[in-house]
């Protein structure tokens, strides 16, 4: 006698894209706002944490993905920062900070994040994207120089919850 496994069907769950403000997202990181090159520096500035290794900053091009995801991931050594290029409007899908190895999906909130602002992530917030509508879109990204290799904690959510996330938005002209 054979016992096959059947393994779960997996939900498309939609998640609606939050318009991006300091206090919606103050739980996850800063939003930075373009101000004069006369002010100092202040509470409005990105607080970074960067001390554990070398910086790096640089233009990273990704091409369209689409607006569904299902692997969710955390760097608990440094802060990082995402910002797009070119006024390009995009998509970040966020999860606060824990001590758990993978955040409840019920935490898992989407932001719409305009082209004339950048985003900074605490330190270990969940974060899947960037996502966006258009062909392809260039982004500048601060963190340190080996977080890809050596702090990158990654869930995935189909496997962990049969999960699978969609960003749905009110907008149509998103590109």
């Amino acid at each position: 006698m054979t016992t096959a496994l059947f393994k779960s069907p997996v939900a498309v769950r939609s998640l609606p894209a939050i318009p991006i403000t300091e206090q919606t997202f103050r739980p996850f990181g800063q939003v930075i706002y373009p101000q004069p090159d006369s002010k100092g520096f202040d509470f409005q500035d990105a607080q970074l944490q960067l001390q554990n290794g070398i910086p790096r900053f640089y233009i990273m091009q990704i091409h369209q993905r689409g607006r569904q995801f299902h692997h969710i991931t955390r760097h608990n050594a440094c802060t990082q920062c995402l910002g797009s290029l070119e006024g390009q409007t995009w998509f970040l899908g966020v999860a606060l900070a824990s001590d758990r190895p993978q955040p409840k999906p019920e935490n898992i909130q989407v932001f719409q994040i305009p082209g004339n602002c950048f985003v900074k992530l605490e330190i270990g917030t969940w974060h899947a994207g960037p996502y966006f509508d258009a062909d392809t879109v260039s982004f500048y990204n601060l963190e340190l120089s080996d977080t890809n290799i050596v702090d990158h904690t990654t869930c995935d959510l189909r496997q962990t919850y049969d999960t699978i996330f969609e960003i749905v938005s009110e907008a149509s002209d998103m590109v």
